[in-house]
């Protein structure tokens, strides 16, 4: 524009005259010098040999009219040199002219001889850019005669900070233990025998004595109750007498129990003494007549009942035979079945309780959140583990891309031809694969700059077309073994405002070596800055709620500046 208004300038003044010639020429070099000198920019580096590590201090300076409005350079351009630090703008006002300086601090970790590409500042609506700056990075001597080598340390442990996984052990731990403890007190803990349990426990002879003690010491007699006195003394004789000698002798009458007992003294079973049938008939009818009749006979009477109850007990003892070895032997194995029925009952007893205790806990759990969730908690589920596990929050990459997942992303080397190497460069971290339905991964790829020269100073950095990046990235699914791809794409806007392409749908893959054919969604971020392109590829199951979930949580986490990874941090 500049150029074609000097020329008409240059036309009109000159005319066919030579001295109009010389002055026109003059006002066109006069306009040109204007034109040129309206606005200048100049580099300065504090040096141009730095050893690995070192920075390079690389100061824009600009000279420009105080109503330009100037555009440093911003992010990683100075690449393959990385800019670790960007100070702000220096301004100094003098008269109508502005001058600006900004400093940015550059670095190298690997030896050799870099080049520094030519940068663009934009002053109003023209670009301007500066020269291109080699730099030679030299690696850090050792000289071993004045320092010793020494043997290389060994790994450190580092604690790794744990969950609240530990928190619901203890509460799960707890609600055994809470249970089982009441399983114990209540069934089986050896509780402490009550009196009635512990004279229930010893032999008939001695249950007898005991009852006639306790008959000595009641006050029966005293408060002239003469029937609950003969209640009692016939109930003792008469247990007695089922449990050794009639085992019917509690529901038989006495003429009933006398005739049976005269039975087995005539047969030879018990050689009874008359003497002792007759006493135990003559008590048993006089307890009849208290009963029945209202018969008060006196105390002394009662005594001396009482009497010889107590030695006609002593008597049937002595008539009793004694067990022989196969009845002890059956007796044992009778109180052992005992014992194991009695321990078989609480076993049964045990499990129905927990079996109750395990239905109504997830019966209850269901209902709050959900049987499905239940269910995935106790069988367990992949996706479940993987959203409530521990998320690990890092920046992966140079510019960063800073993201969210549930696992750590491991860096992998991306296979390049030869010839591809020298045009760019790629970073790869992933976790899964596509065959692993559940995957993340974030590809870096940077385009390397072309040396500049005088003749290509005007050159434009390279930049990505994020719609065929897309395209490309769909053809690698299907090379990959997915099929019926479905596409859709959208404007994305992380969460700091970086700006870039979605690409989201669903697609089917067969499982190697299986006839398994899994649905699964997919969603393809592309972010482009300059000679920079960012990808982050998820792939998910379809109809996982968990997963659907967890991608969720992912994509909101994503962050990147394109403009200046630095201010990220």
């Amino acid at each position: 524009m500049i150029g074609a208004e000097v020329l008409k300038l240059y036309r009109k003044i000159s005319g066919n005259s030579c001295r109009p010639y010389r002055t026109g020429l003059a006002v066109i070099f006069f306009l040109l010098f204007i034109s040129q000198s309206f606005s200048q920019v100049t580099t300065e580096v504090d040096t141009t040999k730095i050893r690995i590590g070192e920075q390079i201090s690389y100061n824009i300076k600009v000279e420009a009219d105080s109503s330009s409005l100037i555009v440093f350079p911003e992010g990683q351009t100075f690449l393959p040199l990385e800019a670790v630090e960007t100070t702000d703008i220096d301004t100094i006002k003098k008269d109508s002219r502005l001058l600006l300086s900004r400093i940015y601090k550059l670095t190298q970790f690997d030896s050799g001889a870099f080049t520094i590409p030519r940068q663009k500042i934009i002053i109003g609506d023209q670009p301007f850019f500066t020269d291109s700056l080699k730099v030679e990075v030299n690696t850090i001597e050792v000289d071993t005669t004045k320092q010793g080598l020494y043997d290389i340390k060994p790994i450190i442990e580092v604690d790794k900070t744990g969950g609240n996984w530990w928190k619901y052990l203890l509460l799960v731990i707890l609600m055994i233990g809470l249970v089982g403890f009441l399983l114990y007190w209540f069934i089986w803990r050896k509780k402490p025998l009550s009196v009635e349990e512990e004279i229930a426990l010893l032999p008939p002879y001695d249950r007898a004595k005991l009852a006639i003690k306790k008959l000595d010491e009641s006050k029966f007699l005293i408060s002239s109750e003469i029937k609950k006195y003969y209640s009692e003394l016939t109930l003792i004789i008469r247990k007695y007498l089922d449990e050794k000698v009639y085992d019917r002798a509690m529901e038989s009458t006495t003429d009933e129990l006398i005739m049976r007992l005269q039975l087995l003294k005539d047969g030879n079973q018990f050689p009874f003494k008359k003497e002792t049938i007759q006493n135990l008939e003559s008590i048993l009818k006089r307890a009849d007549l208290v009963k029945f009749a209202k018969s008060k006979p006196d105390t002394a009477l009662a005594e001396m009942d009482r009497a010889i109850i107590e030695k006609e007990i002593e008597n049937v003892k002595a008539c009793l035979p004694e067990p022989s070895e196969e009845e002890k032997l059956l007796d044992k194995q009778y109180k052992e079945a005992l014992e194991q029925k009695k321990k078989r009952k609480k076993i049964l007893l045990t499990v129905l309780i927990s079996i109750f205790l395990i239905v109504a806990t997830i019966i209850g759990f269901g209902i709050k959140y959900g049987f499905g969730y239940v269910k995935d908690t106790i069988v367990g589920h992949e996706s479940k583990e993987l959203l409530e596990g521990d998320w690990v929050k890092s920046a992966y990459g140079f510019p960063p891309v800073w993201i969210e997942t549930p696992r750590v992303l491991k860096r992998v080397d991306a296979p390049l031809p030869e010839e591809a190497k020298e045009q760019m460069s790629m970073t790869t971290f992933i976790y899964g694969t596509m065959l692993d339905i559940f995957s993340v991964a974030i590809n870096t790829t940077t385009l390397n700059v072309p040396k500049t020269t005088p003749q290509t100073k005007e050159t434009e950095n390279p930049t990505f077309d994020l719609i065929k990046v897309s395209e490309e990235s769909i053809k690698g699914f299907e090379t990959k073994g997915a099929r019926d791809i479905l596409v859709k794409r959208d404007q994305f806007i992380t969460p700091n405002g970086a700006e870039g392409l979605k690409t989201f749908g669903t697609f089917n893959i067969v499982i190697p070596n299986t006839n398994r054919v899994v649905n699964a969604e997919y969603a393809l971020f592309c972010f482009s800055n300059e000679n920079v392109l960012q990808q982050i590829i998820i792939t998910w199951p379809d109809n996982d709620e968990y997963a659907d979930e967890m991608v969720q949580r992912i994509i909101d986490s994503i962050e990147l500046n394109p403009n200046n990874p630095e201010e990220e941090n």
